[in-house]
This record gives C-alpha cells, structure tokens and sequence, in this order.
C-alpha cells in the first residue's frame, strides 16, 4: 500500500454537502445531520488501512472529546467495496461498534462525497467552522505505524482548540497520509 498524502483543500472552501446511509441506524444524513453548532470534523477511513487502524482510538477520542463543545463529527468510506470487501457496510458498522464510535459511519457507494471533498487517503481530516468553511485539513499528528511515536491526536487538538478561541485558521498544516482511497475503475 502506498502512501499518500491528503490534498491541502483551500482554507475557507465551503463544506460539500452528502445524502449517504449510515451503516449504523440505516438513516440517511445530509451535512446539516451531522454539523455542530461550532464546528464540525470529517474524516474519511476505512476498516483495513494500517494508518486508520493506527489511528482509530484517538480519531474517536477526539470527536467525543470535543462533542460536548459543540463539534459534531462524522465518518466516511470511500473505498470500492467489491475490490475490497472488508470495507463492506455490514464490516463498516462492525468497526464502528468495536471501535465505540459516537457519531455516524456514512457509506459513499458512488465516491462522488470523496471527490466532493477532494479527499486522497486514509485517514482524511476535514475541520470546517461553524458556518462550515474548512478551517483545518491535515494530520491527526506526527504519529504513523511502526514510527515510535505516540499516537497523541496534537495538530487535530490544537486546531480544535484554536477553533473554539476564536483564532484564525492555523497557518502552518501538514497533509495527513495513508493508504490512498480504492478509486472504482
């Protein structure tokens, strides 16, 4: 698996909207379903990428940490699920509940939501404000598997932290990196 680096979205970009299924209550939700009143955060995973994987724990961390603060936060995959079927819908929800996630788990059959956004690997991170313009998009944090590093979720908090005092976007955003989204030919 290569490794592939997010596309740096313009800050200010606004928010793409979705009508896509959420594997876990079968309901469909659009950007305004999921959207907090402060902020809100995008992530597009997966079930198998060793980067998600790496990941995970503090990508659900950080989204419980911060709901209470008015982010709302969603997840979605993209991948092409019959090249790859672990990251079926019925696989998507099972990773959802053993992986406790607090928020939806939307499935993007199509990928039109992934090219919406312009998103390139797995994790991809979007952070848009309360009017949902992108005001973060990059790295949960320096931490990648086998590194060493301790995975600490600190670019994506200090962004949130940034988010809700009011600050400007941050200057300096460093792309995240995984496995490139599984494009249907």
């Amino acid at each position: 698996m290569a490794l592939t680096e997010s596309t740096m979205v313009n800050i200010g970009t606004p928010a793409p909207d979705f009508n896509l299924t959420d594997t876990m209550s079968g309901a469909k939700l659009n950007y305004d379903d999921v959207k907090g009143s402060k902020g809100t955060l995008v992530y597009f995973i997966c079930n198998h990428c060793p980067y998600v994987i790496h990941t995970i724990e503090e990508l659900v961390d950080v989204a419980n940490d911060y709901e209470e603060r008015g982010i709302g936060a969603v997840a979605i995959s993209s991948n092409d699920v019959e090249k790859y079927p672990v990251d079926s819908p019925d696989n998507m929800e099972a990773f959802a509940l053993n992986n406790l996630f607090t928020f939806p788990y939307l499935y993007d059959e199509t990928q039109e939501v992934a090219r919406a956004y312009d998103a390139a690997c797995t994790p991809d991170i979007y952070l848009f404000d309360g009017q949902g313009k992108l005001y973060y998009r990059g790295r949960l944090d320096d931490s990648r598997p086998r590194s060493g590093k301790p995975v600490t979720g600190t670019d994506l908090r200090a962004a949130l932290d940034d988010l809700l005092a009011g600050k400007p976007s941050p200057e300096k955003q460093y792309p995240s990196a995984g496995c490139g989204i599984k494009w249907k030919e």
